[in-house]
């Protein structure tokens, strides 16, 4: 039988879980459930299929991913609504379409599988490709760009802070160097030299060398961190009372940032020894994972992308004033 709808290309990570996370907060008829990062559509399939009284807005920031999820979710009719835009544009995006609160928000972090699975896209070191890395192919500089203009300063910066990589200022003087003979186009070239930079001993362990110089570069073609240091507290602004906000991060510096602003939702912040806590000194957030949760090693067999995985759950337990 054949059908114009693509074949899910993976499974959606913890897609259960997120299930589980978010039902108590869908369980009303008209609950409505922010997807930020649509992707291929797996979680909001899921999302529309289990809980048929939900209404789904689902945002993304590369066109190819909301043509596809278009098709696979065009069944649902007018229960889903897709819209071409980053995920630190929610509070926009609800606006727009007239809505105040919202009961569920889910947030799968990173880069989708079809990103991944797109050769030319050039996220991916294990195979030669242009170095773009664009998540929106139709704005900002491309990894290629970053690569052949930024100065060694930038460049080492961003290695280290958004890589984590011991070796930043060596690469980078590698890649001002390489660059004059010839501007950097592919993949391919750029792994190697990362390799070449790097010493002998430290090659022998921790995955290829060049992982966390493609993360680094990821990372600030997307202004991953700056949309997610916005995107996280405009999403809780617009989160009702008794709604949930799931988050799946992928890398450190991510979660970090997500623990940060949960636990500041869940903190006490009255001065010590106040008898009673003033309501406005009070938590509004109730934290639902102990630390962040992990794939169990039976996800991680069947889906290898679920290792790296941080899931972080919280509800809101009470109104604030501002």
């Amino acid at each position: 039988m054949s059908s114009d709808i693509p074949a899910p290309k993976h499974v959606p990570v913890m897609l259960q879980r997120c299930m589980d996370a978010l039902a108590p907060a869908l369980a009303e008829p008209g609950a409505v459930v922010v997807d930020a990062t649509l992707g291929l559509g797996g979680h909001s399939e899921a999302i529309l299929t289990q809980f048929p009284g939900a209404r789904l807005v689902a945002v993304d920031r590369d066109p190819a991913a909301l043509k596809l999820s278009g098709e696979r979710l065009a069944r649902f009719g007018d229960r889903a609504t897709l819209v071409h835009a980053v995920y630190d544009e929610i509070p926009q995006v609800l606006d727009d379409l007239g809505i105040a609160r919202v009961q569920g928000v889910l947030f799968d972090l990173g880069v989708s599988s079809m990103q991944l699975d797109e050769a030319d896209r050039g996220f991916a070191y294990a195979q030669d490709a242009p170095l773009d890395m664009r998540m929106d192919q139709t704005r900002g500089l491309s990894a290629a760009e970053v690569l052949n203009t930024y100065s060694h300063g930038d460049l080492a910066r961003i290695l280290k802070v958004y890589g984590e990589e011991r070796f930043a200022g060596k690469i980078a003087s590698v890649i001002l160097r390489e660059r004059e003979k010839e501007p950097f186009t592919n993949s391919a070239r750029l792994v190697e030299l990362v390799r070449n930079a790097i010493p002998a001993a430290t090659r022998r362990t921790g995955g290829n060398p060049a992982k966390r110089t493609f993360q680094a570069l990821r990372i600030e073609v997307n202004g991953e961190l700056e949309v997610l240091d916005r995107a996280i507290p405009g999403a809780l602004e617009r989160l009702a009372l008794g709604g949930r906000i799931v988050v799946m991060s992928y890398q450190s510096l991510e979660d970090r940032l997500v623990k940060q602003y949960f636990q500041a939702g869940a903190t006490n912040t009255a001065p010590p020894g106040l008898p009673i806590v003033p309501e406005e000194h009070q938590p509004w957030l109730k934290l639902l994972t102990r630390g962040a949760e992990l794939a169990t090693e039976e996800e991680i067999e069947e889906n290898r992308r679920a290792a790296p995985v941080r899931l972080r759950v919280a509800e809101r337990i009470r109104e604030t004033r501002g």
